[in-house]
């Protein structure tokens, strides 16, 4: 079974920034489109950030130009690099693979930014 390790969140001042890492089991990262998501408190999940098995990224408008999807298929790990972190992109982060294709989702990372 798949298994999806989300880590690297925090408490992070607002301007600040944070790196996510998503190390997966097996090869799902290398033959895969990965992507972030996040969900805020009473709020659905939603896709933040998406790349393809071949280095294309796609980013939700609210994160363009802040945010940065990547993956190293070596060590079967994607990473998103947040900068100028808003109070607005507290959520707790999953990575998985994008629809219609999903693994079992982790546990998520706390991603908690302050005014």
């Amino acid at each position: 079974q798949v298994q999806l390790v989300e880590s690297g969140g925090g408490l992070v001042q607002a301007g600040g920034s944070l790196r996510l890492s998503c190390a997966a089991s097996g090869t799902i990262v290398s033959i895969n489109n990965m992507g972030w998501y996040r969900q805020a408190p009473g709020k659905q999940r939603d896709l933040v950030a998406t790349i393809t098995r071949i280095g294309m990224t796609n980013y939700r408008d609210s994160v363009k130009g802040r945010f940065t999807i990547s993956r190293d298929n070596a060590k079967n790990t994607v990473y998103l690099q947040m900068n100028s972190l808003k109070p607005e992109d507290t959520a707790v982060y999953y990575c998985n693979m994008v629809p219609p294709f999903s693994a079992s989702w982790g546990q998520g990372t706390q991603v908690t930014v302050s005014s």
